[in-house]
């Protein structure tokens, strides 16, 4: 490999059983640090992660992490892996101290002394330390997904892989769980799949847009924008007016503010428009197909 350091996809293919492709050639490179994909509900998103996560086997293509080949030898993948998926199951009556302590039996940390001060400190970590004698089962929305990337940091992963990490999230557990994320990204792979594009905002360095399986668009938030900058419009539509055709729709208190694409003024009193992620996001889905309601 060129760049053995970090994770390589290429053309990566998986259809389905009913004639859905959800994957159809997808090439990444995807360096050390925080990486974003984002993508709407369908595009492909989940059935990557999976993949990724060796959980389903694709159709075709390949996977590379540090040089190594994650299909032909799945277990070292494995061995080196985080992965947080967007449901967490837990066992009715079973302790997060407990359920964490045989996570990490089972990924090979068989010394029970060591193991024990592995899951402490990833308590305190995620902050469940004065919870972790309560059963999972009884935790709420935020606790689940804290516990669920403390069971994903076992063992140090080199590659972590979180799906839709923030659903359901306040805005403090939010900011928590960034923090936790943006550490690890220290020393690891981390990606990051979400719809959320704020998440992929503050905290990833580079991002990929998938969308009915392929990739889109591909590079820095900022790299994004910038190639849209002179060429957005904007105008706020008062209710009961007829909506223009636009690349975004978004409610406003004065009624829906519409954002087109055009190399110069539509008219019609629209003026420029400062190109963002979100911007950048729903253009990129336009081109590949997508209307607004659908993304």
């Amino acid at each position: 490999m060129s760049n053995p350091s970090g994770l390589a996809i290429r053309g990566l293919t998986k259809t389905y059983g009913n004639g859905v492709k959800a994957l159809a050639g997808v090439d990444l490179t995807v360096a050390p640090g925080l990486y974003g994909l984002l993508g709407p509900n369908g595009a492909g998103k989940s059935t990557l992660m999976r993949t990724l996560a060796t959980l389903q086997t694709p159709d075709g293509g390949s996977i590379h992490l540090d040089g190594e080949d994650v299909l032909a030898a799945p277990q070292r993948l494995r061995a080196r892996l985080g992965y947080l998926p967007q449901q967490i199951g837990a066992y009715p009556g079973v302790s997060g101290r407990d359920l964490l302590e045989r996570f990490a039996w089972l990924k090979g940390r068989t010394d029970r002394a060591a193991r024990r001060t592995e899951v402490e400190v990833l308590l305190e970590r995620v902050n469940l330390s004065d919870a972790a004698g309560r059963a999972v089962a009884d935790y709420s929305g935020g606790m689940l997904r804290r516990f669920g990337i403390a069971m994903a940091l076992i063992g140090s992963p080199r590659l972590l892989i979180v799906d839709e990490p923030t659903a359901g999230l306040d805005p403090a557990e939010r900011n928590r769980f960034h923090r936790v994320l943006a550490d690890v990204a220290a020393e690891a792979v981390v990606l990051l799949s979400t719809h959320i594009v704020e998440d992929v905002e503050n905290l990833c360095g580079r991002l990929a847009i998938l969308a009915r399986g392929r990739i889109v668009a591909e590079g820095t938030p900022a790299e994004l924008s910038a190639a849209l900058e002179g060429r957005l419009w904007s105008r706020v539509v008062p209710r009961g007016e007829a909506l223009p055709e636009a690349v975004q729709l978004t409610a406003v208190p004065a009624g829906t503010l519409a954002v087109v694409v055009a190399d110069s003024a539509p008219g019609g009193d629209f003026a420029p428009h400062r190109a963002s992620l979100e911007d950048a996001y729903h253009v990129a889905l336009a081109a590949a197909g997508l209307s607004d309601e659908e993304a």
